[in-house]
């Protein structure tokens, strides 16, 4: 089967062919422009919101990545997904999802009325919106040029000349690329249908391509799997990311969208949403993720059977159980702390003696003891908690003891917060140490700033874990090659 090629830009010589792929995009785009125009005309007597409410489903075209839409280990989720399923419960509908093979299909499918809207992680431009309509921002984000620690630092445009660099084809990044051009006529470029942003950050870690450009937020969550990449220099100002709707007279849904997007800014839930996902990163550090990386070749091969045995006797996910153990000791199952507690889940002995463990610097002892030890926590959070919520409440328990926790709750209701919102809750954590706030408490004095950064660390452990087990190293095209799509 043969492969696609890449759009090559060399700034000078004749534009090769347009791979099939982004052929069939640019005909997409002169199809939508054309049904735009002739909508101006011709626009249906149907009211798009009610379409949508007597259909039962609102169509939603997105894309399979961190920053939007994936399956996480229970169940899918994604920033996006969130969003969206928020949305259409408030409409009383279901959720369709409609994910193209590549970015570049994405908008040229809604401006033609392929679906109802585009969730997709879409940065909004002058030049975008002239074929579809984009609510208001709901996050903020900057493009960034991303190289390998070790190799030569671009500082401008300019110093990409001569390297590598690889961008996702339809992107935003394409359209300054290309005006950057009439400046710098020997800027070079790759724009591949076949990888996403997060492949091609994984290119760059492993050398196999010199650059790539990546929105912010897609960079912070790479960075925990790649410890190696730094941002090279902003390509861009701060750009918001919209939902897309198709630019047709009927406004009737995007209005409720724009509106549902404004209620969700201004109760808060949208900044819980995004602090899910991404509140718990920057914590450890490029010499912290190096690390962890290292040992998960080194030594958790020594007590993964253990781990995935304590979780299939718990019910635990044996990746959740690992990550709390490298927190805890790095998988050392000598440690021995200032204050008493040991072993490689660093159980006290109180602790240990409640479960029925004798041994705490056994590996075996220790991790079953930890495993069940958090599992009664967990059971003890309010049923009424949803996942993960109830597992970041028990993380901090684990850490803190179950009544700290519940005077952080407290306090969090006492200021107008929410007590079942991990967001809320770690937003109040600290003032455990605070006296003016403590000795309102029951249970007094708590480190509670130590217990937000435990619950963060073991977070981005679990998330490094998960990738680590789904997701192989993936080879590099050759120096001549296009970038084809190598992954499944």
């Amino acid at each position: 089967m043969g492969r696609r090629r890449s759009n090559l830009s060399d700034g000078g010589a004749p534009p090769p062919r347009p791979a099939p792929g982004v052929r069939a995009a640019h005909l997409a785009w002169l199809t939508a422009l054309a049904l735009a125009v002739a909508g101006c005309h011709h626009e249906p007597k149907l009211d798009a919101l009610q379409k949508v409410k007597e259909r039962g489903v609102l169509r939603v075209i997105t894309r399979n990545n961190p920053t939007t839409y994936y399956q996480g280990p229970a169940g899918p989720e994604g920033p996006e997904y969130d969003l969206v399923h928020q949305f259409a419960r408030e409409l009383g509908v279901k959720v369709q999802l409609i994910v193209p093979d590549s970015f570049d299909e994405i908008l040229p499918m809604i401006a033609v009325g392929r679906a109802d809207l585009a969730a997709a992680g879409l940065t909004v431009t002058p030049r975008r919106e002239r074929y579809v309509r984009f609510t208001p921002p709901y996050q903020t984000v900057t493009a960034q040029v991303v190289y390998r620690l070790g190799h030569r630092r671009p500082r401008s445009a300019k110093d990409l000349i001569g390297g590598r660099l690889v961008v996702v084809a339809g992107s935003s990044y394409v359209e300054r690329l290309e005006a950057l051009k009439a400046r710098y006529p020997k800027l070079r470029w790759e724009a591949t249908t076949d990888y996403s942003s997060e492949d091609l950050l994984g290119l760059v870690s492993a050398q196999e391509i010199d650059y790539t450009i990546a929105d912010s937020n897609a960079v912070a969550l790479d960075r925990r799997f790649y410890p190696e990449l730094r941002v090279a220099f902003n390509f861009s100002k701060p750009q918001g990311l919209a939902w897309a709707f198709p630019r047709t007279r009927d406004k009737s849904l995007y209005d409720a969208a724009t509106a549902f997007i404004e209620r969700m800014k201004k109760s808060g839930d949208l900044e819980r949403i995004l602090a899910r996902y991404y509140g718990h990163l920057g914590n450890l550090g490029y010499v912290g993720t190096k690390r962890f990386m290292e040992d998960i070749k080194t030594r958790l091969p020594l007590y993964q059977k253990l781990f995935e045995q304590a979780g299939a006797e718990t019910g635990i996910d044996w990746k959740l159980l690992a990550a709390i153990g490298y927190q805890e000791s790095h998988w050392n199952p000598k440690a021995v702390s200032p204050t008493g507690v040991r072993g490689l889940m660093m159980l006290t002995l109180d602790t240990a003696d409640h479960i029925g463990i004798d041994n705490r610097v056994n590996p075996e002892q220790s991790i079953l003891g930890g495993a069940r030890y958090f599992a009664q926590i967990e059971k003890q959070i309010p049923k009424r908690i949803p996942q993960p919520v109830r597992t970041w409440m028990a993380l901090a328990a684990y850490n803190l003891g179950l009544g700290h926790l519940e005077d952080a709750r407290i306090i969090t209701e006492d200021r107008g917060g929410n007590p079942d919102s991990w967001v809320d809750v770690k937003r109040n954590l600290p003032l455990l140490s605070q006296k003016r706030w403590y000795r309102r408490t029951r249970n007094g004095y708590a480190r509670g700033m130590e217990a937000a950064r435990y619950v963060g660390n073991i977070r981005t452990y679990y998330d490094i874990l998960t990738r680590v087990e789904s997701r192989q190293p993936q080879p590099a095209p050759g120096p001549h090659e296009s970038v084809a799509k190598r992954l499944p």
